[in-house]
């Protein structure tokens, strides 16, 4: 199998040091969950442009509590059950709203996420893998791009979750490990050239760059 280009700092340098994603097993599970093994995206999610086009909140928040959802159970193969995680996140800040949200949103939330396999033989309990976005993870604070879908808030795709501790962007937990933005900018020298998104642009930047780049791109 080929392995797809990486589009983001971050794909890259977790490429580099040999972070390589394996299959899911068993059927579709978390095909359109953030972190999931390929990317799906369900909106573009890549500039500011994307997520001022399609967002209906950006906020920077971080994960309180998790527990188990979507639960999954196969009948033969190495892998017993898996399921996703359903994760409730306090809000710190909310950087950017549209004029007309499809839905509010309060001091909390939650959000399906990557969550575990079994395997049968072993009973190992190991993390979906995350190769192109955050696993998003209790104790690490993150920049998200937020869009009600159906019942639920989901992000735009892997470009519109960005690791945010100490409110700094590209700092954080990402696939499961956590990485410095100076790791991040060592991605670069392997990510793509064209690479123009909302993510690189605000390496090692905080809140007020983020509002920033919204608003300008808000403004066209």
């Amino acid at each position: 199998m080929s392995r797809r280009v990486p589009a983001r700092p971050v794909a890259a340098v977790l490429a580099a040091v040999g972070v390589v994603a394996g299959a899911l097993v068993g059927g579709p599970g978390l095909e359109s969950v953030p972190g999931c093994w390929t990317s799906g995206d369900l909106y573009p999610s890549q500039t500011a442009e994307d997520w001022v086009s399609y967002a209906d909140h950006v906020v920077v928040a971080g994960p309180t509590r998790e527990r188990e959802t979507n639960r999954r159970t196969y009948g033969k193969g190495a892998v017993a059950y898996a399921m996703d995680r359903r994760v409730t996140f306090r809000v710190d800040s909310r950087l950017w709203s549209r004029d007309s949200p499809r839905h509010t949103i309060g001091t909390d939330f939650d959000m399906v996420a990557p969550g575990w396999r079994v395997y049968r033989s072993s009973g190992a309990r190991v993390p979906q893998p995350a190769t192109d976005a955050p696993r998003l993870q209790v104790g690490h604070t993150y920049l998200l791009a937020l869009r009600w879908s159906g019942d639920g808030w989901a992000v735009l795709g892997e470009g519109a979750a960005v690791p945010f501790d100490e409110h700094t962007a590209d700092r954080g937990e990402w696939c499961g490990r956590v990485l410095s933005e100076e790791d991040v900018a060592e991605g670069e020298r392997f990510s793509r050239h064209d690479d123009h998104s909302l993510e690189k642009a605000l390496l090692g930047r905080d809140e007020a760059a983020v509002r920033h780049a919204l608003a300008a791109a808000a403004r066209g």
